[in-house]
């Protein structure tokens, strides 16, 4: 098959239409899945395959997520175009590409080295100048708070000082184990006296949370 950029932009118009129909109801969501080429945070073998909604291999026991959990989690953020957004397990970069079309400035964490390059590599191309990847698995690393955070791995537990990088009435959004492989994905919004509102949002699986 030959994949032109006709092809391309017909099945990822295609995935649109099939995340609003699972419920992905922000227009700034959508518009910002339909902008950004998943195609290009894939490899070349797996082109054809980078607008169905399933989650594709990137090398190092890693994966892309599935679109509708990214549109899900990205919309999860109510994010309005002005707040910092903290990512962490950034991977291939798909989604802070799509984080970056409706915040800010995007902090993208990645703990492995060559996924990290990879990614830095394939945003500055592509012109997303917002985002900032960093090489680490610590976020304490950062020196900054942030209005957002996504996490894109699943963790056993709430990384409960994950909280202390979150401006008060700002919002996390994590999966946390669950039965199995499957994990809750739950969003925390920051309250004043640093509790917080716990929300679940759905449920996927994600390769582990790793510090």
């Amino acid at each position: 098959m030959f994949l032109n950029a006709d092809f391309m932009e017909r099945t990822r118009r295609a995935m649109v239409q099939k995340l609003e129909r699972k419920g992905i109801s922000s227009g700034s969501v959508l518009d910002a899945m339909y902008s950004v080429p998943r195609h290009l945070f894939v490899s070349e073998a797996l082109c054809y395959r980078a607008y169905d909604d399933t989650s594709l291999p990137i090398g190092f026991d890693q994966t892309i997520s599935t679109p509708s959990v990214v549109a899900s989690m990205v919309e999860a953020l109510r994010l309005t175009g002005d707040e910092k957004v903290l990512e962490i397990g950034s991977g291939s970069g798909y989604q802070a590409a799509v984080l970056s079309m409706l915040s800010s400035q995007v902090t993208a964490m990645e703990i492995i080295p060559q996924l990290a390059e990879r990614s830095s590599a394939v945003l500055k191309k592509l012109k997303y100048h917002n985002v900032t990847v960093v090489c680490s698995g610590d976020f304490n690393t950062v020196d900054d708070v942030f209005d957002r955070i996504i996490v894109s791995a699943g963790a056993d537990i709430l990384p409960a000082d994950l909280l202390g990088k979150l401006n008060t009435n700002g919002i996390l959004v994590i999966p946390i184990s669950g039965t199995g492989k499957n994990h809750t994905i739950t969003r925390y919004i920051k309250k004043s006296d640093g509790g917080y509102f716990q929300e679940v949002i759905g449920n996927a699986s994600f390769v582990p949370y790793v510090v």
